[in-house]
């Protein structure tokens, strides 16, 4: 693994604890997708997905994605708004399912934003939803993760906003971001109460569809299941476990991940989080998963109101620029190194705070701060407990022997 997996960058499987997915029976074809040139600088990853596209040629990322950091940073001390409430829905999800796609999606399409990301040398593309008129934006966690930039497009503005990360909890998959500068007047997205939602109401998906930017792309289904669990992990990095979720046929890309699950009336009952797919390269998927709304609101709030709590994390976290996998006897022995445990360094990001320090490819991490390194999820445990710009010492054994020094931390978003 590395000190980062960046779940943002890649789509990462889910797998049902109690159950094996199947593929989309035969003979399912999912919506023409948007144009083809698009499809070049969307990355293919494997087969069952979380809905973010990255550019072509993504590779290792640069800071361990689903450590928890429990040093809490409140980027702002100005007053809150008030919390952001749900309503009941004005109409229900199966009345009005003669309505257009089209139609039920222009209710809250200028409201959906495109975000684009840089996580170490390539670029990622999500989703995300206007909260509030000054330029706060839900999304998920995996959008944002591990970037170092966030810049925010929104639909009928033709200048590109800064934005930065305000909080998030990562066991969840949500975040709150907020546009730099001063902006006002912006439409926001209608909560609608996700406990009212039954099996076989009409929905529509809404979001960023392949990353290619414009008219939110939007399609139309149906929520097929209720309360449902899964595990999203990036093929063999960490994984998480997300509960409660509203499963749907509406039809999902990736690029969607942080978009709006609507009902008829375009109130939003859910945030597009995953999706089965397989042949992810050139397809899409036809069973999504979102968070409910009423989920993604109370965490929200508590962000908003920098609430302290070991499961919310608020602005940048540490950074220290490896990629790194678990070191084992074997290696160890082949690379002639006198250590046994620790993070071995297979990479090395170029101008990060691990490169100026020497710390090359093939190096082992034992220590950083104090705290001893054992394995690959222990550094990252150790790099995010401390903030951008922190010095620390951290010891690195190569093949000339074992060597400590004192690193300046950069910033990356959780």
């Amino acid at each position: 693994m590395s000190e980062q997996t960046p779940y943002g960058q890649g789509p990462p499987s889910l797998t049902p604890p109690d159950q094996q997915f199947l593929p989309p029976p035969a003979p399912w074809v999912p919506p023409p997708p948007p144009p083809p040139s698009v499809w070049n600088r969307i990355a293919a990853y494997i087969v069952l997905i979380a809905v973010v596209a990255a550019a072509a040629g993504a590779g290792v990322g640069w800071s361990l994605a689903r450590a928890v950091n429990t040093h809490q940073t409140a980027l702002s001390t100005a007053q809150p708004e008030a919390p952001i409430q749900t309503t009941n829905p004005t109409d229900p999800g199966s009345s009005n399912g003669n309505s257009s796609t089209a139609a039920i999606a222009a209710k809250v399409n200028p409201a959906i934003v495109d975000i684009n990301t840089t996580i170490g040398s390539n670029q990622a593309a999500g989703t995300g939803m206007i909260i509030s008129s000054t330029g706060e934006i839900l999304t998920n966690n995996h959008v944002v993760s591990s970037s170092t930039t966030i810049t925010v497009t929104v639909q009928g503005r033709s200048q590109t906003y800064a934005a930065h990360v305000v909080g998030v909890d990562v066991s969840q998959d949500i975040a709150v971001i907020q546009i730099d500068g001063k902006v006002s007047g912006l439409p926001t997205v209608t909560f609608a109460n996700s406990s009212a939602l039954k099996v076989g109401d009409s929905v529509v998906a809404v979001g960023n569809a392949l990353g290619q930017g414009g008219t939110p792309h939007a399609t139309k289904g149906q929520v097929t299941a209720l309360d449902q669990t899964i595990t999203a992990s990036e093929g063999g990095g960490n994984s998480e476990t997300l509960n409660g979720m509203v499963e749907s046929d509406a039809v999902i890309y990736p690029g969607d991940s942080g978009g709006a699950l609507v009902n008829a009336s375009g109130q939003v009952v859910g945030m597009i989080t995953a999706g089965q797919a397989q042949g992810f390269r050139s397809s899409a998927s036809s069973v999504g998963y979102a968070i409910p709304s009423n989920t993604a609101v109370g965490i929200l709030n508590r962000i908003r109101a920098h609430e302290q709590a070991s499961d919310l994390t608020y602005g940048q976290v540490g950074f220290l620029g490896v990629s790194v996998q678990q070191l084992d006897a074997a290696t160890a022995a082949q690379l002639g190194l006198n250590v046994s445990s620790g993070a071995l360094v297979v990479g090395t990001q170029a101008g990060s705070p691990a490169a100026s320090a020497g710390i090359g490819r093939n190096s082992v991490i034992t220590n950083v701060g104090g705290s001893a390194v054992t394995s690959a999820d222990s550094l990252g445990t150790a790099i995010r407990s401390h903030k951008p710009g922190d010095s620390v010492s951290v010891t690195f054994v190569n093949q000339n022997g074992s060597h400590t020094v004192t690193v300046t931390l950069a910033g990356v978003n959780p």
